[in-house]
């Protein structure tokens, strides 16, 4: 992924904020200010924010403190020790003009503050140059955290968002799926091809996969090579076994040709789905292992397909 195309992809899309506030005056007020230049989410319960930030991926929380059952200052904390949403820029909402507030909420990981009742003017511009300088580490950390090739996440972010996903599903008793997929046959296409086209192939192979995971707490990473792997919590068994038989078809449909294949007359992909609700007594490293034997059994059976495991009850 070129530079060019991250600077404008961030400029193409609409910052993303969830507003928290258990009065729904207040939520109101800020969505009418800010829902303009923004998508504007909201949350009136503490409880709520880490799910809702988990799936919703938002660029910003402004965050009451002042919220019955769990306050501000404990969402943010939350939110911070979750490498999922930890980068998510947080403003606390205020009434209290204290500085030992402000200290506390700074010392938790929050941005900024704009005290009630709110200014206009300050509240736009507070929210907008914070956004702006989120865009900026966002972008820095990019260049760490994906393939330059295909513009998927590389072999890094796989290993941290993996190893968070495990553990929220840990936490939350939820499914969680890997799917491995091996791109059939890719030595002989890139020998008889050339590198460059073979470059062109893995780039499109690799968007199709993307564009078919949609949800945007589902990843997919360069695992190496012609190898890619998805990460899909909170995604059951049935689910997962759909959405891969969906990217083998995908993959068919976009009909690249290779005139050097065994198994078709176009690029194919080979898929390996695991599914388990894990516990803690479990190692993460299992699941992908065996993903990695369902995809060796769907080569072995003739490529082009998918093969399937649900795991229960192992440690």
């Amino acid at each position: 992924m070129e530079i060019s195309d991250l600077i404008v992809s961030q400029h193409d899309v609409k910052g993303k904020i969830l507003v928290v506030d258990d009065q729904i005056v207040n939520v109101k007020i800020i969505k009418k200010l800010l829902q303009e230049d923004y998508d504007i989410f909201m949350a009136t319960d503490g409880d709520q924010v880490i799910d809702v930030c988990m799936g919703l991926q938002p660029d910003m929380v402004l965050l009451d403190i002042e919220m019955p059952t769990v306050n501000g200052f404990e969402v943010c904390k939350q939110l911070k020790a979750n490498p999922l949403t930890a980068n998510i820029a947080v403003i606390f909402i205020t009434a209290h003009f204290e500085e030992a507030t402000e200290v506390k909420g700074l010392q938790l990981g929050a941005v900024d503050f704009i005290h009630k009742p709110i200014n206009p003017i300050i509240t736009k511009n507070r929210v907008k140059n914070q956004l702006r300088l989120k865009q900026q580490s966002d972008l820095l950390r990019s260049f760490a955290m994906y393939d330059a090739l295909t513009g998927v996440a590389n072999r890094r972010q796989f290993d941290q968002r993996f190893a968070a996903n495990w553990r929220h599903c840990v936490r939350e008793k939820e499914p969680i799926s890997i799917i491995l997929l091996d791109i059939d046959v890719f030595k002989q296409y890139n020998d008889n091809y050339g590198h460059q086209q073979g470059d062109n192939c893995l780039a499109q192979v690799a968007k199709t996969i993307q564009q078919t995971l949609k949800r945007p707490c589902d990843l997919v990473a360069r695992y190496g090579g012609e190898e890619f792997v998805c990460i899909l919590p909170q995604t059951d068994f049935c689910g997962a076994e759909h959405k891969a038989k969906s990217i083998v078809d995908n993959i068919n449909a976009l009909k690249i040709e290779h005139g050097f294949s065994n198994v078709s007359d176009y690029i194919t992909i080979s898929a390996g789905v695991a599914t388990v609700v894990p516990h803690k007594e479990m190692q993460q490293g299992m699941l992908l292992e065996l993903a990695d034997k369902q995809l060796y059994l769907a080569k072995s059976n003739g490529r082009n397909q998918v093969a399937s495991i649900e795991i229960s009850n192992i440690s």
